[in-house]
């Protein structure tokens, strides 16, 4: 599982940068990935790369795994505090889309160690 984690921490590490060409590195070409901002799901990396070019326009999102575990039929759950600011830094008031601060549950499924298919779980 070493190596898969390591994958992950480099996502999360590229994505608080806000480095999407360093994520889709990491992440299959045909990827479905979860749409935390307006549910369901964005696929590909031109989907994917509209989302997140449109979410930090609207805000600014940190997320810090602090803890990984394999379930049985292989994926990979990082346990994460998500932490959601406007564009100034400030706590955000009244949103309208999905995002907020709160500790999540994001499931991978890698291939050929890329991530093929991402989803959120709210934790317990």
């Amino acid at each position: 599982m070493d190596d898969d984690v390591k994958v992950l921490e480099r996502i999360y590490d590229r994505f608080n940068a806000r480095d999407i060409d360093g994520v889709l590195t990491a992440v299959a070409h045909d990827v479905a990935w979860a749409n935390g901002m307006d549910g369901g799901h964005v696929h590909g990396h031109a989907a994917l790369r509209e989302y997140w070019t449109r979410q930090w326009s609207m805000v600014s999102p940190h997320v810090e795994p602090i803890g990984f575990h394999r379930t049985a039929d292989g994926a990979i759950v990082a346990e994460v505090r998500q932490t959601i600011r406007d564009l100034g830094g400030k706590s955000l008031q009244g949103q309208t889309h999905g995002l907020k601060d709160k500790t999540v549950r994001h499931v991978f499924r890698l291939r050929e160690g890329k991530v093929a298919r991402f989803d959120i779980q709210d934790a317990a």
